[in-house]
């Protein structure tokens, strides 16, 4: 028979669950803003960008390639931010010329000499090796967003609605663009090494698609999502653990049941 409470008796269990109650929350606020934005396409580039700034981090000698990361991808989402508000290009057009190349030259530099087996990991992710200086790490980014979240929510959700309307009421909303993507590059770098390049966009989507479904006003809306996201990534950990399956992968699949259940059960009370 299996033990259901035995768990919770090891030390990395409680680390990972105390990182995924940090950051699942976080998720499925910030996901909430990237579905209105219409933004998927942009996290999940920045997710792939982790590659160059390990690359990066790699030719330039950083011994701890975390660094590197949470600096490409922050450089590469203002970036990338900014090319967008130019209209040079449609959005989805410059997020994947910006993806592909990415990916391609972290690649290109990390698979140099047949070493990419090292850095596979970072694929799909490994929570249970999580530290305690990489939790700090999250429960400062949760602080910060909170902050920001508290502070800036109506003039994030101006831009949502209409762009030009805010701007005509004096909000800054090209500032409010490059924090907002500042803070998803943080988010999705500090997270990714136990969440994975492959799965990463899907942990911001699915709570807040999910959400959608159901809500019926913005305050329902994030509360669900947060509910959605914490109760996928507490259940993918118990889970994981009791069936042998990388935890990230697990999280996702709870995620998907949930965005499906609900789904259907939208539809059917809208008819």
């Amino acid at each position: 028979m299996i033990d259901w409470t035995s768990w919770h008796n090891y030390g990395f269990m409680r680390s990972a669950l105390l990182a995924i109650l940090i950051i699942t929350p976080l998720f499925g606020v910030m996901g909430t803003m990237i579905v209105n934005k219409k933004m998927a396409y942009f996290s999940d580039a920045l997710g792939h960008s982790a590659l160059t700034g390990i690359a990066v981090g790699v030719v330039c000698g950083v011994a701890d390639t975390s660094l590197s990361m949470v600096v490409f991808a922050v450089v590469f989402a203002l970036l990338l931010n900014r090319i967008e508000r130019s209209g040079t290009a449609s959005t989805d057009t410059v997020i994947s010329v910006f993806s592909s190349c990415s990916v391609a030259v972290g690649l290109a530099i990390l698979s140099k000499g047949g070493n990419f087996s090292r850095y596979s990991s970072i694929l799909v992710g490994d929570i249970l090796s999580i530290t305690d200086s990489e939790i700090l790490y999250l429960v400062i980014i949760f602080v910060i967003t909170a902050v920001f979240w508290l502070l800036c929510f109506n003039w994030l959700n101006a831009l949502c609605i209409h762009r030009t309307l805010a701007g005509s009421r004096r909000i800054p909303v090209a500032w409010m663009d490059s924090i907002f993507a500042v803070l998803v590059a943080l988010t999705v770098m500090l997270s990714i090494k136990w969440v994975g390049i492959l799965i990463i966009n899907a942990l911001l989507i699915l709570p807040a698609a999910s959400s959608r479904n159901l809500a019926a006003n913005m305050r329902e809306y994030h509360l669900f999502s947060v509910i959605f996201s914490m109760f996928s990534g507490v259940l993918g950990l118990v889970l994981s653990y009791y069936t042998n399956v990388a935890t990230g992968p697990m999280i996702v699949i709870i995620a998907s049941v949930i965005y499906f259940a609900t789904y259907f059960f939208g539809s059917s009370c809208r008819e």
